[in-house]
């Protein structure tokens, strides 16, 4: 390619004694929007950090503009024109706007004193650069994600970025937002600026990409131009395998298990009504702010509603705590599995039985280390979960992994009704598949699942029914999932249907 920025070749790196880069090459064009995708631990974050500087490669070179740098470190690497928003996005939430976008451009030029008009200044600049207006004077912590990665994409800016890289930019966001950034993507190719884009969601790099590199186990496997490829052809690159779901079919001739009737809670949802069959997986989709997930807290005892009816098995039920909902069959597994599923610094084994230490007990009332032992490894097995041994750190398993040891933490519990907020957010393509294989095993066996998404494809593959949210009423009914296309469904959320089906 004529006009390069950026050129990586050969690039090799091991980290004690794991090869986590195979002779690894990428080139990114001047103002070309390209995407690295593969599975986790495929070597992504390695290659992003090689290029940022943070590591240095055993073996290979690294050109940018034309010019071959050895030895680079991370101020080099920035110097260059390179940025990467990371997944955190790196911001300090008790500062302004303005001084998260400007404050490193400021601290460069080595004055004693910061000159705060100029920094306000320059802040605005940089905003207006990319035709976004955010309070320059708000801090960053009162600000949604969305908003955020427009400040730190604002930064980069400022000091002259020429490549910006997203790692898992939309792990985060809705849909109206990830329109949102990929605009001012576009904004940012006009400047000649390049981005290199890093996500595990397949759709949003066949919209945004020009060419696409697939690595796989630290070797790359190709670099192809998107048009040329297909969701099937890029699975298969990416995992070496074909991934092709079953239609999961259920009895509708059974009585309800869950019912939920007029539930209201002012100023989050109203005339909240459904029923949940045995063995029947219901999806949830809208927009972010539609009520879904406050709906999902409420029927677990985490979020009381004014008003309305919950009833198992026909049984009505009041419902004031987890405890509650857990004594009556329900699990939650929440949307945020790090801060509200894990406690990331116990051990794998330690997580998967906190539900359920009262049944670990002995007649004195003592944990039985053999029950104990007994439980973590029997859960291990059943779903898989890869791991050396129970004792590990849950923090120390991939993405796929952690889910399933939340997997297991509730069901232990041995629910009737699960709900699964964003089971699979930030998961790789072949995790993907084998929790979504989990779920569709337990209703086979007769779990009532709820699953709450914004991504249509995993809604349309493992749901019999959709309910859709917007505005904290339930808008539209889908009997049969089968029955409407992944354009049909993602219009009937986008925004302006939204608006028309509430308004209707």
């Amino acid at each position: 390619m004529a006009d390069l920025f950026l050129e990586v070749k050969n690039i090799t790196k091991t980290f004690e004694g794991v090869k986590a880069l195979d002779d690894v090459d990428l080139s990114i064009g001047k103002g070309e929007i390209h995407c690295l995708v593969g599975e986790n631990g495929s070597g992504k974050s390695t290659l992003i950090k090689i290029i940022g500087g943070i590591h240095r490669p055993d073996s290979g070179t690294i050109t940018i503009n034309g010019i071959e740098l050895k030895n680079i470190n991370a101020i080099e690497s920035i110097r260059t024109g390179v940025q990467i928003i990371y997944q955190d996005l790196s911001l300090f939430p008790n500062m302004t706007v303005a001084e998260n976008i400007a404050m490193n451009q400021m601290l460069e030029l080595n004055n004693k004193v910061i000159n705060w008009k100029q920094m306000y200044r320059e802040a605005k600049k940089a905003l207006e650069e990319i035709g976004e207006e955010i309070d320059l004077y708000e801090r960053v912590e009162n600000l949604s994600i969305a908003r955020r990665q427009i400040v730190a994409i604002s930064r980069a800016l400022t000091q002259n970025a020429k490549l910006i890289i997203m790692d898992e930019a939309t792990s985060a966001i809705t849909r109206d937002e990830v329109v949102h950034l990929f605009e001012v993507i576009a904004k940012l190719q006009k400047k000649g600026i390049a981005v290199l884009f890093v996500s595990h969601k397949l759709n949003e790099v066949f919209e945004i990409a020009e060419r696409v590199t697939i690595i796989k186990d630290g070797k790359k496997i190709g670099v192809y131009p998107a048009s040329e490829l297909n969701n099937d052809k890029m699975v298969f690159l990416m995992t070496g395998q074909n991934f092709k779901a079953e239609p999961y079919r259920f009895d509708k001739n059974t009585e309800p298990v869950l019912s939920v009737k007029g539930l209201t809670r002012t100023g989050q949802f109203s005339g909240i009504s459904f029923d949940l069959k045995k063995g029947e997986i219901l999806g949830f989709t809208g927009l972010l702010g539609s009520g879904r997930t406050e709906v999902a807290l409420s029927i677990f005892g985490l979020n009381k509603p004014d008003s309305g009816e919950i009833k198992i098995n026909g049984k009505p039920l009041t419902i004031k705590s987890p405890r509650d909902a857990i004594a009556a069959g329900i699990a939650y597994l929440p949307e945020d599995r790090l801060t509200q599923g894990l406690f990331a610094e116990q051990s794998i084994g330690n997580n998967i039985i906190i539900t359920v230490l009262n049944d670990l007990l002995n007649r004195f009332k003592m944990l039985v280390r053999s029950k104990m032992d007994n439980e973590k490894n029997s859960w291990i097995k059943k779903l898989a979960i890869k791991t050396g041994a129970h004792r590990f750190p849950v923090s120390s398993l991939s993405g796929g992994n952690q889910q399933r040891v939340v997997l297991a933490k509730w069901l232990a519990t041995k629910p009737e009704v699960f709900i699964l907020d964003g089971p699979t957010i930030g998961i790789d393509i072949g995790s993907k598949h084998n929790i979504h294989e989990v779920i569709r095993d337990l209703a086979r066996n007769g779990m009532s699942i709820i699953m709450i998404s914004d991504e249509i494809p995993e809604i349309l593959d493992n749901c019999n029914r959709v309910l859709v949210m917007a505005g904290g009423r339930i808008i539209k009914e889908i009997d049969d999932s089968s029955g409407i296309s992944e354009e049909e469904l993602f219009d009937l959320v986008s925004r302006k249907s939204v608006l028309q089906g509430a308004a209707g």
